[in-house]
């Protein structure tokens, strides 16, 4: 039995405005195509559909043309989706009864019933091999929000407990030679974010989860939240990472998803399957910054337009070593890019004096580029001269994470 491992969509994200729907058709279209190639039993997908709470119509569009596509081409595959901490909830649960019709698993969040009790059969997903056999067992996980934990146990242990009670309700039901597979989407220890697009989540990032969360007869956990791939401790514990780039800082990731080969109760093999880029990330230069001189040349060099389409036009980030200011850089700069096969999305400023080397300077950052809890963070240090101490930030992304599940609703 062979499962597709991918995370982190964000269908209608924008890179500083810029659409990347193009990038997002093409990639599902690759997902769609590879599935029949490597003749895929199982599509998980853990987490962050969407990039935003209250997602556009034309994000909506490109998930449910894709899960109409899926379901057309591949009568038998089974589809398991999770929430993530940029999904709505609500949002994503709401077309329960058209997924029931489709046969495809979507949960969006954690549904307790009486005294809180966890709603066991949405997460516990059985997967069914070529034959039609139960095969696998999945437990479908979705990005925990602290309302979802019970308020007597920290973080840490809040999350475990939700983990133990859905894995140990299949280890109930799982039969000899059944795999057990886990997803979650999280913010494990031990990991690398990518700090200019992924959103704090767990309270902050301040309580990574360990890998034993995940107990030893879980064959495989299909993780999601971290763009980069990587593997948590164990080679069976993976971020699939998201498939396209996601901010400038993510142009060197390797793009993937994982294909995963079961064998018996366990993993055969575990293939990492590079994801195409359909539009390049560019930076000049390279690494660091230039005087405006030396920057106008190196964009001159860049290649010429050649009747590509403005959405297939790669993306550029410029940064400027400046002694002083230049009001009249972005002038020069529109002027050297003129013709050329590049869509500006962001002209850096890294300023030096004092007698400061290249390697003691770091580039400005306008506020757009923050996030809502880096703004927190400084406001508050500017205030009271140190960091907000944890409980305190911790309220903060509580109160945030509201916001963000009150605006999709």
């Amino acid at each position: 039995m062979r499962i597709l491992h991918t995370s982190d969509w964000h269908l209608g994200h924008t890179l500083h405005d810029l659409p990347r729907e193009h990038e997002h058709r093409r990639f599902l279209s690759w997902l769609l195509d590879t599935i029949e190639a490597r003749e895929v039993d199982a599509l998980l997908v853990a987490g962050d559909v969407f990039d935003n709470a209250n997602p556009s119509a034309a994000a909506q569009k490109l998930w449910y043309r894709f899960v109409g596509e899926a379901r057309g081409r591949f009568p038998s595959l089974d589809i398991v989706v999770i929430g993530g901490n940029h999904d709505s909830a609500d949002r994503l649960d709401a077309p329960d009864p058209l997924y029931v019709g489709f046969d495809v698993r979507v949960v969006g969040g954690l549904a307790r019933g009486a005294e809180r009790r966890i709603d066991l059969e949405r997460l516990i997903v059985p997967l069914r091999d070529r034959a039609g056999r139960v095969a696998a067992w999945v437990a479908a996980v979705p990005f925990l929000r602290p309302a979802d934990l019970v308020q007597d146990q920290g973080p840490i242990e809040g999350v475990r407990a939700v983990y133990a009670e859905v894995i140990e309700a299949i280890r109930a039901r799982r039969e000899p030679g059944q795999v057990l597979v886990a997803m979650g989407h999280l913010y494990m220890a031990g990991t690398e974010l990518s700090e200019m697009s992924e959103r704090k989540i767990l309270l902050g990032n301040q309580h990574a989860l360990p890998v034993d969360i995940f107990p030893d007869d879980v064959a495989y956990a299909a993780l999601g939240h971290l763009h980069k791939p990587q593997r948590v401790g164990r080679d069976n514990v993976r971020y699939s990472g998201s498939p396209i780039p996601l901010s400038m800082g993510e142009r060197t990731y390797r793009h993937q998803v994982c294909l995963v080969e079961l064998d018996g109760e366990a993993v055969g093999s575990i293939e990492s399957i590079p994801v195409p880029r359909a539009v390049e990330l560019l930076r000049v230069p390279a690494k660091g910054a230039l005087p405006p001189e030396e920057l106008v040349k190196e964009l001159r060099k860049l290649p010429d337009r050649a009747g590509e389409e403005p959405w297939e036009l790669p993306f550029l980030e410029v940064e400027a070593l400046l002694a002083e200011p230049d009001p009249g850089l972005p002038t020069k700069v529109e002027e050297a890019l003129e013709g050329k096969a590049a869509r500006l999305v962001r002209l850096g400023r890294t300023r030096t004096g004092d007698g400061a080397s290249l390697a003691e300077v770091e580039p400005e950052r306008t506020l757009d580029e923050l996030l809502p809890e880096e703004v927190f963070a400084r406001c508050y240090e500017q205030a009271y001269g140190a960091p907000p101490p944890d409980d305190l930030a911790a309220a903060f992304h509580e109160l945030l994470d509201a916001v963000h599940q009150e605006k999709s609703r």
